[in-house]
């Protein structure tokens, strides 16, 4: 069994529902739900970065974050805890295609029955629903699309119909002017499909969007110890936590710690996101 985490700092902030007991031995506390809006699932999110904030090596063999947090199995741990209270996860495009043979279960990196039961416990289905954001409808085959689940596509018009024509079970969430529209698709999920948490794994450009339209409540933070650095041209670029959109020194997003952790040199951050500033256009 995984040995327990060292808590340096913790200040919940939330109200709702806690971890079971055979959870909080491991990480020693608790994580507590926030309350979950009425038009909009509660929305977190989950990386491991490098010291210097990268999220990939974006190289063949090393694209992942397993790469980054060198298959730290903390890591691995907590991150079957995160989707085991998720109704459904979302992954950009970009996500999909770099991880075609994940599926974005609980259980896939660490098979634990204390999982499968927290989510019966909080009346969650035995697999989250798929959302994939993609204003193209381009859609890798992927195993993760193979599963009896739910799956939702947040696209425009046009990438409903090429989706469509390849991945007909995909229920598509469109704006009213056939244009991708996030808070619109999200009020969807909510309203009319029951969703009331849902798990960001996307990259940094899905972050960079849930943080512009102040679509996202908390980030877990995985802080590996390695230096990941960033190669001049032509090698590819290493992505950053944050990708496509640039918030204004005046009024940026700001995190409020809400608890510290630590296992050996790994640092397992957990924050609440705060927003000074009308949500940006993207």
């Amino acid at each position: 069994m995984i040995t327990p985490f060292t808590l340096l700092f913790e200040e919940e902030l939330n109200q709702g529902p806690g971890l079971p007991a055979e959870i909080r031995a491991i990480y020693g506390g608790d994580w507590r739900l926030p309350a979950i809006p009425a038009h909009r699932p509660a929305v977190w999110t989950n990386f491991v970065v490098s010291h210097d904030g990268r999220i990939a090596f974006n190289q063949p063999g090393w694209n992942g974050g397993n790469a980054i947090s060198r298959n730290n199995c903390h890591d691995h741990w907590l991150m079957e805890v995160i989707r085991s209270r998720a109704d459904a996860i979302l992954v950009g495009t970009a996500t999909l295609r770099a991880a075609r043979r994940h599926r974005w279960v609980p259980g896939e990196l660490v098979d634990w029955p204390a999982f499968a039961a927290l989510r019966a416990a909080e009346d969650r289905p035995p697999l989250p629903a798929l959302v994939i954001l993609s204003a193209t409808g381009e859609l890798p085959a992927a195993m993760g699309l193979t599963l009896p689940r739910s799956i939702f596509l947040i696209t425009t018009a046009q990438g409903a119909e090429r989706a469509l024509a390849t991945y007909p079970q995909i229920e598509c969430l469109i704006g009213a002017d056939g244009q991708l529209d996030l808070p619109a698709a999200f009020t969807a999920l909510r309203q009319r499909h029951g969703i009331r948490t849902l798990l960001s794994e996307g990259g940094g450009r899905t972050y960079g969007t849930l943080l512009a339209t102040h679509l996202i409540d908390e980030v877990f933070l995985t802080i590996s110890p390695i230096i990941v650095g960033n190669p001049p041209p032509p090698a590819p670029p290493r992505p950053s936590l944050v990708e496509g959109i640039g918030f204004s020194p005046q009024h940026p997003p700001t995190l409020h710690l809400i608890s510290l952790r630590r296992v050996g040199n790994v640092l397992f951050q957990r924050a609440q996101l705060r927003f000074a500033t009308a949500p940006e256009a993207v």
